[in-house]
């Protein structure tokens, strides 16, 4: 089950690989560029089809894919008659969708993938079914029993317990008139909360305790969810990534000293297919919350992914975005001086930075498996 798991993130991450790389195909050819390649995995061409002037496909090593867009610097050699259609001759604006496209998408991919959890799949939610009624308390003197479910509390529906019960909180021990379902029968019963000491809170309670379990959310209801949910994501992701200098050293000291894996540092791709294999696999988790919690990490990856290619540092996305900036700050102070639009700014010769970028982000990955393979995160599942 464990390795079902981890098979659905390798297929799910795939996924999400090329449908960043379809924002890139789509919005570039929308805007006349010349797209010669799209294809899934890397190294050696397994097969391959023509379709226009693309060449679709698959590769022998499965670690993601790209979209090839003609042209990216002036030294590039376009096909006759299309040197137009290069994608460094594109206005700046143009640039811009093009590039952040793939981001974009991975965005939208999280919020679809939470809008399926809230309304399709639930969340874990205290619901208004009874487990358990305490002994001595004022839900056992009214005859409130185990397996009922509260339908309303003094004739107002109950919808979403954690707010409902505010209700039987805030009562001051007046009588409460609650309508309950049992066994398919909905019956009628009067109630007085106690005052009760919990954990050192004076609070009015009946004296039940709740099952817990999915919920799903209605439309409107998952569409807010989900939009706050992809916000706190975003949050969080742009907050990790400005603390990810200072856990390198914890992740260093897990990998090369065997110190203990710090759960909220930082995890590579391995280590979250790990997690997604154990989450799937958890014999504590139902079905249902077995698929919440992939659908959960899976959201929270891609919407993560997405910001961090925002990131403004060549090869990435982002690099390539500022550079597009550049230019058009660049072209503005030609203006002003009078003087003619400067040539774009050939990526080429960034090529010494991007090289150490990537050998930086190459080392930090490296790390990051050897982390994951030698001293995982677990979710204790």
């Amino acid at each position: 089950m464990e390795l079902l798991g981890i098979l659905a993130f390798v297929v799910a991450l795939l996924f999400s690989v090329m449908v960043h790389e379809f924002g890139h195909y789509i919005t570039a050819r929308r805007y006349g560029m010349w797209v010669s390649e799209f294809f899934v995995g890397f190294g050696k061409r397994l097969w391959s089809v023509q379709r226009g002037e693309t060449e679709f496909g698959v590769k022998a090593i499965p670690a993601g894919g790209y979209c090839k867009i003609e042209g990216m610097a002036p030294n590039d050699e376009m096909p006759a008659g299309q040197e137009d259609r290069a994608f460094y001759k594109a206005s700046s604006g143009k640039k811009l969708i093009v590039l952040g496209a793939g981001s974009f998408l991975h965005f939208v991919l999280g919020f679809v993938l939470l809008f399926t959890l809230f309304a399709g799949i639930g969340t874990n939610q205290v619901l208004p079914v009874i487990n358990e009624v305490v002994p001595n308390s004022a839900a056992q003197a009214a005859g409130i029993r185990a397996g009922d479910e509260v339908v309303s509390i003094n004739g107002k529906r109950v919808t979403e317990w954690y707010k409902d019960v505010e209700v039987i909180r805030e009562s001051q021990g007046r009588e409460l008139s609650l309508v309950l379902n049992r066994n398919g029968e909905e019956i009628s019963v009067t109630a007085s909360a106690r005052l009760t000491d919990i954990d050192g809170t004076k609070r009015y309670v009946l004296g039940i305790v709740n099952d817990v379990g999915l919920k799903r959310s209605g439309l409107l209801l998952s569409i807010k969810n989900s939009a706050i949910v992809t916000r706190d994501f975003l949050t969080e992701s742009v907050r990790s990534l400005g603390k990810l200098p200072e856990k390198i050293p914890a992740l260093w000291g897990a990998t090369v000293r065997g110190e203990e894996r710090d759960a909220n540092g930082l995890v590579g791709v391995v280590g979250v297919a790990r997690v997604s294999g154990e989450a799937v696999g958890s014999d504590k988790l139902t079905p249902m919350e077995r698929l919440a919690t992939f659908v959960l990490i899976v959201a929270s990856l891609n919407i993560f992914v997405g910001v961090f290619n925002l990131l403004p540092i060549l090869p990435l996305d982002g690099g390539h975005m500022a550079v597009a900036i550049a230019d058009e700050i660049r072209a503005f102070l030609a203006r002003l001086r009078g003087r003619p639009r400067p040539a774009p700014i050939d990526v080429t010769v960034l090529t010494p930075i991007t090289m150490v970028v990537f050998v930086v982000l190459a080392t930090l990955t490296l790390l990051l498996l050897v982390a994951d393979v030698i001293n995982p995160v677990t979710l204790n599942l």
